[in-house]
Parts: C-alpha cells; sequence; structure tokens
C-alpha cells in the first residue's frame, strides 16, 4: 500500500475554493479478480476525468481509505496534478466498514482543519462509500457519524453496492437522504465517468449553493 500524506503546499500555490472526495473502498477477499481490477481502472479514469475538466482540475481534492481485515490510507488528499494514478489495489481479509468509514470522516474533518487555517474556501465534502458484501465489525457509531453530518449539510455521502451480494440495508444506515445505490453489473468506470461530472458541476458553483445532482445520469451505471 502507497501512504502519501500532503499538507498545505497545494493551497499555498492554488487558493481556488475546494471539493475534498474520499474514497471509502472495500478491498476484502471478496473483491478479488475482476471487481478489484474493474475498480483500478474506475478510480484512474475518475482522475483522468477530473484532470481534463478545467475547473474540477483546480478544485478537486481526492484521498482513498480502504477497508479489509483492517482500514488504512492508500493516499491522503491532494490536488490531481500531485495524485499518482492507482497501479493495484489488493484484496483480502474481511470487511472492517465501521473502521474505513471512521477513517474517511477523520481525514475529511483533518482537511477541513487544514482549509481553515490556510484561508481557502471548501465546498460540502463528499464521502463515497463502495462495499460488495456485509460488516465484519460495529458500524453504528460510523453510521451515526455520517447521518449527523448529512442532516448538517456538512457531509454529501454515496453509498454504492457492488454485486448481488452488497448488504443495501446496511448501506442504507449510511444514507439517512437518498437509498443506496447498487452498481450495475462492474460499470465501475461509468459510476466514475457520472461523479467526475459531478464534481465538475459543483466546482463551478458556490460555496454553499446547493447542486443538485444529474439524477438522470443514474441509469449509466446504476441498477433502477
Amino acid at each position: 500500500m502507497v501512504r502519501l500524506s500532503i499538507g498545505a503546499d497545494d493551497l499555498v500555490d492554488n487558493p481556488t475554493p475546494r471539493v475534498p472526495v474520499s474514497l471509502c473502498l472495500d478491498t476484502s477477499s471478496s473483491m478479488n479478480g475482476t471487481p478489484i481490477q474493474e475498480l483500478v481502472r474506475g478510480v484512474n479514469l475518475f482522475y483522468d476525468a477530473i484532470d481534463e475538466d478545467e475547473d474540477a482540475h483546480d478544485s478537486a481534492e481526492i484521498n482513498i481509505v480502504e477497508f479489509n481485515s483492517n482500514a488504512g490510507l492508500v493516499h491522503d488528499f491532494a490536488s490531481i496534478e500531485r495524485l499518482q494514478r492507482v497501479t493495484s489495489l489488493t484484496a483480502n481479509g474481511a470487511t472492517s466498514m465501521g473502521a474505513g468509514v471512521n477513517l474517511a470522516l477523520d481525514t475529511l474533518e483533518g482537511r477541513k482543519a487544514t482549509y481553515s487555517a490556510s484561508g481557502v474556501l471548501y465546498y460540502q465534502p463528499w464521502l463515497v462509500l463502495m462495499t460488495d458484501g456485509a460488516p465484519t465489525d460495529d458500524i453504528n457509531g460510523a453510521a451515526k457519524r455520517v447521518a449527523d453530518l448529512v442532516d448538517a449539510k456538512k457531509l454529501t455521502v454515496f453509498p454504492i453496492g457492488i454485486g448481488p451480494n452488497a448488504d443495501m440495508r446496511t448501506l442504507a444506515k449510511f444514507s439517512p437522504n437518498r437509498p443506496p445505490l447498487r452498481l450495475d453489473g462492474l460499470k465501475f468506470q461509468e459510476f466514475f465517468e457520472w461523479l467526475s461530472k459531478s464534481v465538475a458541476r459543483v466546482s463551478r458553483s458556490t460555496p454553499g449553493d446547493t447542486v443538485k445532482l444529474d439524477l438522470e445520469g443514474l441509469a449509466g451505471w446504476a441498477e433502477l
């Protein structure tokens, strides 16, 4: 696992308001093979699409948290031009979803504090939670943290189920305002294309504004 820690350097060079996006990804053993390969391919497509959009390029900051038997940081928040593409993720172990979400939320809180200390405005943070199974740890504390932040309009969350065994009831606990969605097959690339367009839309708005999501675009990657 590659761990990179990025401080406030980007913020000095580029004071554009930021959109922090934390990708909280299930890398348990059940993701082995084609699912983990397609996930990596989709993440890199997401990076490329952000890189190609003029507004999102300057605003988006992305990190990746993975969870299997433990939760870990694959890379910390950075602008797209400082992010190396993900060469691989290793699928192994159990599904510590609660620990993964808590770590993702902690990183988002830490990045917001860095923005504030640097005098940089930011948009509502995003949490993307993707899993193909059921948690093997306690998710109640993490789910409450997410729900409280969403209710306070301090977080946008996208819980995404992968495959037929994803526990959608559990994912619903992380999504108080909209039902979680199940990926149609292995359409990771289509999902991340939609996500990049959504980030770009936010980056063209004013911090604090409510931005409507492209709900019609869901049909390109979700089971509806």
